[in-house]
């Protein structure tokens, strides 16, 4: 383990999947070999809150990647999902899901009974993305939930990447419930903290370093559990979602690839001169803030460094990213 990279003083790496693993069934670039290094020092834990796969599945196509994963080494919001289930109804207690295999599977291994109809009286609603949920299954939901039983989400991404692009996510479809019945579900996935509860209990660890391509789940969901964070930008947000992220969706480190999983991080100098202007080095790049302008003094040899430099620039300013005069050179 390189002495003051991201990986120094963890007890075992956390990594998303969709944007920092692969996209679709194909590998991010350098994303297997630099995991595969990063296991010989640290265990690693994936998670994931697509609701669509099982744990068994996920670590299946992650091994045909080149990982070495077992099913165990998954963690999904399903997984955590059905824990809040547990906690909430009582055991044997019959469930209705919408969503896939990778839902009704956890709920079965819990020991809940199974049902897609309202009518059976269901003692909750557990509710999964799956590609082919719809009008049906989320009327039955909404049927259910007017009795006022709970209802657990596994996730709200909006969005979720797919090998064609972009297409809307399991918040979609919880918001459609949402606006038949009037109330919102309990959450397990990220960016709230019962999935990283989750994982942090299996592997009966206390400091770990989480791996993700978004900053509003993410980024946020780790830093509300108190992990330390990184965003790679090989998935849904680059450059300009960096320099505008809030406060608590701003990651601890910033990665072009997962190779600088396994590279010193460079140390951010933040310095006031005399008038009053700030300016951070990182590396060779110098990034300095007079009044509301944001102004690029050196580029430096490595973009990463300027990207790093200017978001601890914008950071530390205290002032909305819509009121900055920021140079585009920034986050093209």
């Amino acid at each position: 383990m390189v002495p003051g990279s991201p990986l120094a003083g963890v007890d075992i790496v956390l990594a998303d999947l969709d944007g920092v693993i692969y996209k679709g069934d194909n590998a991010i670039d350098h994303a297997v070999e630099s995991m595969n290094a990063a296991a010989s020092d640290l265990p690693i834990g994936y998670i994931t809150n697509n609701a669509s796969r099982t744990a068994a599945s996920v670590a299946e196509h992650l091994s045909r990647l080149g990982l070495s994963v077992g099913e165990t080494d998954v963690v999904t919001s399903p997984q955590a999902a059905v824990r809040l289930l547990a906690d909430t109804i009582g055991a044997g207690s019959t469930v209705l899901v919408v969503g896939g295999e990778g839902l009704v599977v956890e709920v079965e291994r819990a020991g809940f009974v199974v049902t897609r109809s309202a009518d059976d009286s269901p003692a909750a609603v557990i509710q999964g993305f799956h590609p082919t949920v719809g009008w049906p299954e989320l009327a039955e939901a909404s049927f259910a939930l007017h009795a006022g039983i709970p209802w657990i989400a596994t996730n709200t991404d909006w969005t979720i990447p797919v090998a064609r692009g972009i297409a809307p996510g399991n918040g979609t479809l919880v918001s459609a419930v949402h606006s038949a019945v009037g109330r919102l579900p309990v959450v397990a996935g990220k960016p709230e903290v019962p999935i990283f509860t989750e994982a942090m209990r299996r592997f009966e660890v206390s400091t770990a370093l989480f791996l993700g391509d978004r900053l509003d789940t993410d980024i946020l969901g780790a830093n509300r559990a108190g992990l330390t964070s990184a965003l790679v930008l090989t998935g849904i947000d680059r450059a300009k979602q960096v320099l505008a992220a809030d406060a608590k969706s701003r990651p601890t480190y910033l990665l072009d690839d997962l190779r600088q999983l396994h590279e010193p991080y460079p140390v951010a100098r933040d310095e006031t001169d005399s008038t009053g202007h700030r300016r951070v080095h990182v590396g060779d790049a110098v990034v300095s803030m007079v009044g509301s302008t944001v102004r690029i003094d050196a580029y430096g040899r490595k973009p990463i460094d300027l990207l790093r430099a200017g978001a601890t620039a914008i950071w530390g300013s205290g002032l909305a990213i819509y009121g900055l005069d920021v140079p585009e050179a920034l986050y093209v």
